[in-house]
C-alpha cells in the first residue's frame, strides 16, 4: 500500500531529527521527533536487517500524530575497501595496540566480508516504507532510487560540496542534505581521499542554493530556533540536527556520550580517522590525541578493529574510548524531552522571523 510522497511542507517545525548509527536513534526518540512535527530519522548504517524490521515496526507503533510512516531510514553506501600491503596493516595493529594493551582490551586485523549487505539491509525498508530513504558517503545504485520512488519514497542524498550535489541532483535524487564542516560525525563526502573544500554549512547551502532546481536540507553546527532561521533564509528548506538531540531523554547515547557533550566544552572538537578510517568529527578525547599521526585502515575496516575497545569503554563508562561524534557547537546542547525540545526550536524559530 502506497502512502503520500513526503514534502519538506508537511513539517509543522522544518527539523530532521538526524540519522546517528551505532544505537544513538531509537524508536522513543524517532517518534516523538515526527510526532512534535518534525521528521524522526534512524541511522541503519551498521544495523541487521533484523534490527531494521524491528526499530520500523516499533516506531510505527508509536507515532501518533502524523501517518506513521514520517520515518528516514538511512544507510551509508559502503565501498569494498582495499586493504593496504601486510606491513602498513600490521603498523595499524601495533598502533592501537598501543593504546589498548593497558585496558586489557584485544584487538585483530578483521576477516571478510568488510562491508554489509545493503541489498539486505533494504529488505524491511521495501516491506515498512518509511516516507524518507537518504544515503551517506555516495549515491545508492540506481535501481535502489527507482525502487523507492515506485513505492512512494522520496530519496536524499549528503553532499559537501556543489561538484557531489550536482552528481546527487543527476541521479533522480530528491533532495541534497548538504553537510557543512560543523557537522558531527562521519564526513558524506564521496571520496575520503580526494580534495575536501571543508565549506562552513553558510557557504554550501548559498552556493547550492544558486545552482540546484532540487530541495536543499542543511546539515552541521545547527542548535537552535535562530539557526533553523538563518538556514531557511539562506535557501534550506528544512534543518538536519544531531548533537542537539544527542543528550535528549529519548536518545540512545552512553552516559560517558551525554557527559562529555554536556560538561567536557573546553575539549572541543577535531576529526579522526582513528575509529573508522574514515574522517568523523566528534569530541577530542585521549584516544583522539594518542592516535593523532598513526596509521589507520581503511573504512569500514578500522571500524571493525576498534569495535572491542569501543564496546569495553561503554561497559566501563569511559568516555576517552568511545567514539563521542558531535558537531562543533556541542556546547550549546540542551537535556530535555524530545518534545520539550522541538517546542522549544519552534518558540526560538518564529521569534527569529519576527
Amino acid at each position: 500500500m502506497m502512502h503520500d510522497m513526503f514534502k519538506f511542507s508537511d513539517l509543522t517545525i522544518p527539523v530532521i531529527q538526524a540519522p546517528m548509527a551505532g544505537g544513538v536513534n531509537t524508536p522513543a526518540l524517532v517518534s516523538a521527533a515526527s510526532d512534535a512535527g518534525g521528521l524522526g530519522s534512524f541511522g541503519f548504517a551498521y544495523s541487521t536487517p533484523e534490527k531494521i524490521d524491528a526499530d520500523l515496526k516499533a516506531t510505527k507503533a508509536l507515532i501518533k500524530k502524523v501517518p506513521n510512516t514520517r520515518i528516514n531510514a538511512n544507510f551509508f553506501v559502503f565501498k569494498e575497501p582495499v586493504m593496504p600491503a601486510e606491513k602498513e596493516q600490521q603498523q595499524a595493529l601495533s598502533d592501537l595496540k598501543d593504546v589498548v594493551d593497558s585496558l586489557g582490551v584485544t584487538v585483530a586485523i578483521p576477516k571478510p566480508p568488510y562491508i554489509p549487505d545493503l541489498q539486505a539491509m533494504l529488505e524491511p525498508i521495501w516491506i515498512h516504507q518509511p516516507q524518507v530513504l537518504t544515503f551517506h558517503f555516495g549515491l545508492p545504485p540506481q535501481q535502489v532510487i527507482e525502487k523507492a520512488h515506485s513505492l512512494g519514497i522520496t530519496v536524499g542524498v549528503t553532499a559537501t560540496s556543489l561538484e557531489e550535489a550536482l552528481v546527487i541532483q543527476s541521479a533522480d535524487v530528491d533532495f541534497v542534505v548538504a553537510q557543512g564542516i560543523e557537522a558531527g560525525g562521519h564526513r558524506g563526502i564521496f571520496d575520503p581521499q580526494g580534495v575536501d573544500q571543508q565549506l562552513t554549512l553558510k557557504d554550501l547551502v548559498q552556493e547550492l542554493d544558486q545552482h540546484l532546481q532540487i530541495p536543499i536540507v542543511a546539515a552541521g553546527g545547527i542548535m537552535n530556533g535562530h539557526d533553523i532561521h538563518a538556514v531557511i533564509r539562506a535557501g534550506a528548506s528544512a534543518a538536519q540536527m544531531g548533537t542537539a538531540f544527542l543528550v535528549t531523554t529519548e536518545a540512545g547515547s552512553s552516559p560517558a556520550h551525554r557527559r562529555f557533550v554536556l560538561s567536557k566544552h573546553e575539549l572541543g572538537t577535531a576529526f579522526t580517522r582513528a575509529f573508522s578510517g574514515r574522517p568523523a568529527q566528534g569530541v577530542k578525547n585521549q584516544y583522539m590525541s594518542l592516535m593523532e599521526g598513526k596509521t589507520y585502515l581503511p573504512f569500514p575496516v578500522q571500524n571493525n578493529m576498534t569495535a572491542p575497545m569501543r564496546q569495553w569503554a561503554a561497559q566501563h563508562d569511559e568516555g576517552d574510548y568511545q567514539n563521542l561524534w558531535a558537531g562543533t557547537a556541542y556546547a550549546k546542547a540542551r537535556a530535555m524531552s524530545v518534545a520539550e525540545l522541538m517546542t522549544t526550536l519552534s518558540n526560538e524559530y518564529q521569534a527569529a522571523g519576527k
